[in-house]
């Protein structure tokens, strides 16, 4: 009988190296080639053709519409858009059969009569952000699209390395897939006061971000006016100002025609939206001059997307999207500037099918329910099924911006008049039996968020303006003397709303973003609501007791403030995890509704999720 060798456990270590080897290898190639795939491609843009393409005539100017974004990102920021978002809204135009334009088609349109397609799309990115022509470019050319991508002349002398330099510009424009526009000479900010009236001056970008959480509306852009002091008072003559703002125009034009060979044709002035060019008739003759001295056209306005004959090359206007919008949020905007066609987004057209559509736009991915209202107006969907609902037990998180309204309706009539409705308003909690209001409060109170006083609030403000003065002290002294003062401002104890101070109440912004789990639970005459496990009511007598459907609903949350003087009158309600069961006490309910994500079809979500996290983080390291 023989005998077997021993395995040598040596060899058999260094086959596992191999095997391990081997496999991390393979991955990273996969990897590899997946982010060439994200990345890079190799077509050219193919311009659109007349024969193939629905052309506006004569007696019907459907002009184009511009969209602006401020940049893109792998993930969504408070301004960056994400790239799967930005493929989304892209996807949904070009299924709405919009073809992008060229400035060459633009300044046809105007100066010669050219008729354009019915639907013209120009494309622009402002900011000129390296990241944004890494992840928006792929995009764009997956569906034939020609956008410019704007700039900032300083930021070639900076050597900013966040941003595109004019070796990476020319490149693009070698894509065909790219045209070059400028923003100007500099993004500064002139004749700052902070939200407690306190003049901080002249602020860069990054002084400007420092600061920015406490700020107002009281600041204005480099171009836009004369450098006043605290008092409003103009520091500089007329023949100063002139001589300021030329000299920026200037060093534009020097710029650009050493690094590029030329100034580019398109210009976005910073910014804007006051029906001259600046915010001071003498400061917009200025503007106006060198504006059309060097440029070909200007976009010199924000918020409305249409442009036709009636406009001038000098006083073009865009939309910026915003990074939280969803697809038929910025459908829907457009839809309002031009009353054309829209292929709405349905997502998941199953999950939708439990859902009557009645008023706004609804589309549903994985576990989420986008439901985006009309102009100024509501989006309303109804469960079906469910008009027989008495005793019931409904879930959500609702993620919608705080500025807006996101509603549950239960046991509500055909006309989503009468019955129990649960509803956040611009971060406040109402709940009606019919038409009478039986709880109000602030969401953050509710929930036990801690409140800051004023003084807080106000000596944080002033610890982070001290914090900018030793950064950018002019001389040692000055910033060993600032320094001094910021430890002073540290050490100073300041009264907290506990201790009897006023506390202090933020503006809701446009983009504040928010997430609430809600319970609503009715049985009987009863009705318990509670909001990130806080309760509202609890076991409240209610006369709604009659069976009824259930709705969701969004809205329009009114005239918003923005730093930025955005403005919007269409919202998004966002509700995750809609479930509806029974309420009967019994040990476990019936579920009569769940739009949950279960089994294989959460593992996958969970799965990419996770591939995108590594995608994520190789892009990032490497």
């Amino acid at each position: 009988m023989s005998r077997r060798k021993p395995k040598d456990p040596i060899r058999r270590k260094n086959v596992k190296k191999v095997v391990r080897s081997i496999a991390e290898g393979v991955i990273l190639i996969a990897l590899l080639l997946l982010m060439i795939h994200a990345l890079f491609t190799f077509d050219t843009y193919e311009p659109y053709e007349e024969a193939g393409t629905e052309m506006a005539s004569e007696e019907e100017d459907t002009g184009f519409i511009a969209l602006s974004y401020f940049g893109v990102d792998r993930n969504e920021t408070k301004t960056l858009i994400s790239t799967q978002r930005l493929r989304e809204h892209i996807d949904a135009l070009s299924a709405s059969g919009y073809v992008t334009i060229t400035q060459q088609d633009i300044l046809d349109y105007y100066r010669e009569g050219k008729l354009l397609p019915k639907k013209s799309l120009f494309l622009m990115f402002e900011d000129g952000r390296r990241d944004t022509a890494i992840f928006a470019q792929k995009v764009t050319e997956e569906y034939n699209y020609i956008s410019t991508i704007l700039t900032y002349a300083q930021k070639f002398e900076t050597k900013d390395s966040k941003f595109l330099m004019p070796a990476d510009l020319q490149e693009l424009e070698k894509s065909t897939f790219c045209e070059l526009g400028t923003n100007g000479y500099r993004l500064e900010y002139i004749n700052v006061f902070d939200r407690y009236d306190r003049f901080l001056g002249t602020l860069n970008t990054l002084e400007y971000a420092h600061v920015q959480p406490y700020l107002g509306r009281e600041y204005n852009h480099y171009l836009m006016d004369y450098l006043r002091d605290e008092y409003g008072i103009p520091l500089e003559s007329r023949a100063q100002m002139a001589a300021r703002i030329d000299a920026d125009y200037d060093e534009l034009e020097r710029i650009y025609t050493e690094e590029l060979g030329e100034v580019p044709g398109l210009y976005v002035l910073m910014h804007s939206n006051t029906g001259m060019f600046g915010e001071n008739e003498k400061v917009s003759a200025v503007n106006q001059a060198r504006i059309m001295e060097l440029f070909d056209m200007n976009f010199n306005r924000e918020g409305y997307s249409l442009n036709t004959q009636e406009a001038s090359l000098y006083d073009l206007t865009r939309m910026q999207p915003q990074s939280y919008w969803h697809t038929n949020h910025l459908l829907m905007r457009i839809w309002d500037d031009t009353g054309q066609d829209m292929a709405w987004a349905d997502g998941d057209t199953e999950r939708k099918s439990n859902w009557e559509e009645l008023e706004g736009r609804a589309e549903f991915q994985a576990q989420e329910i986008y439901l985006t209202c009309e102009p100024e107006g509501m989006g309303t969907l109804r469960l079906r099924d469910s008009q027989d609902y008495k005793d019931v037990a409904v879930t959500t998180r609702l993620t919608g911006n705080k500025l807006g309204i996101q509603s549950v309706y239960v046991r509500a009539d055909a006309y989503c008049e009468n019955g129990i409705c649960v509803k956040i308003e611009n971060n406040e909690l109402y709940i009606l039996d019919g038409e009478q209001l039986i709880y109000q409060e602030n969401i953050d109170r509710l929930t036990q968020a801690e409140p800051v006083s004023v003084e807080e609030d106000d000596m944080a403000a002033q610890i982070a303006e001290k914090e900018l003065e030793v950064q950018y002290a002019d001389t040692v002294q000055e910033g060993k003397d600032a320094a001094i003062e910021l430890a002073l401002l540290n050490e100073t104890e300041t009264l907290s709303v506990e201790e009897g101070a006023e506390e202090y109440v933020e503006e809701i912004n446009l983009n504040d973003a928010a997430d609430r789990q809600l319970s609503i639970k009715v049985k009987d005459n009863l009705l318990t609501v509670s909001v990130d496990g806080y309760y509202a009511v609890q076991e409240e007598e209610i006369q709604s007791v009659d069976a009824g459907w259930i709705y969701i609903q969004s809205g329009w949350g009114g005239e918003a403030y923005s730093q930025r003087n955005l403005t919007d009158d269409v919202y998004d309600g966002v509700f995750v995890d809609f479930e509806v069961t029974e309420n009967t006490g019994a040990q476990k309910e019936a579920v009569l509704y769940d739009n949950k994500l279960h089994g294989l079809e959460w593992l996958g979500w969970k799965s990419r999720k996770l591939w995108n996290t590594v995608i994520n983080w190789f892009i990032n390291t490497f």
